[in-house]
């Protein structure tokens, strides 16, 4: 019974929400045409529900910009100060609503990773995906990125196993702090966080 009312509240809240601000939408689809070239939406498989993949869409953050040899920059020098911007405020994953509309994502839940990280989870840290990805979740606003992965997958878990409509609503309440701070964006030293590579590292 929960899980269909949080289900019916991501529904409703979702178009809501994309019929409120379908002009912010637009008008960042355009800056981001202008400012950081086409296409304008950044599309990637992702890992959802049980680890069945689905196509996550964001906002583009960087450039397309290669080095003779025709190989893509590091992040570092691809995240422009429009590119920073974007992340900062988390107006970049403005288009995750249209999968939260579809059923891939809640607006709570562990954060969707790379689909190579489902080979790379031990067993409990797997279990982040016995409920659907979030636009936001208790990671996220227990440090974001400035954590370490393992501390990352234990809230993950955490959540799984403490899940309610309650937190729900705390989580987004603390969300909303978190974006105003911009705190947590990236790691130290990181243009967004180093890659999981597996247990052996933190």
């Amino acid at each position: 019974m929960k899980l269909a009312v949080k289900r019916s509240l991501d529904t409703v809240s979702s178009l809501l929400l994309i019929t409120i601000l379908s002009p912010v939408i637009l008008l960042v689809y355009l800056l981001v045409k202008i400012k950081l070239g086409s296409p304008a939406l950044f599309k990637q498989e992702r890992p959802g529900l049980h680890g069945r993949t689905f196509v996550l869409y964001k906002f583009r953050s960087m450039t397309d910009s290669k080095d003779a040899e025709g190989n893509l920059l590091p992040d570092s020098d691809r995240l422009t100060s429009f590119g920073k911007f974007l992340r900062s405020t988390s107006i970049d994953e403005l288009p995750e609503l249209y999968n939260i509309l579809k059923g891939d994502m809640s607006f709570v839940g562990p954060r969707p990773l790379l689909v190579q990280y489902l080979q790379r989870y031990n067993k409990k840290q797997a279990r982040r995906h016995e409920v659907r990805p979030g636009l936001t979740g208790w990671a996220q606003v227990n440090g974001r990125n400035a954590i370490s992965w393992k501390e990352k997958f234990e809230m993950d878990v955490w959540y799984v196993d403490h899940w309610s409509l309650l937190l729900d609503f705390k989580i987004l309440w603390m969300t909303i702090a978190t974006v105003f701070r911009r705190k947590g964006i990236s790691a130290e030293g990181e243009a967004t966080i180093k890659e999981f590579m597996g247990n052996h590292e933190d």
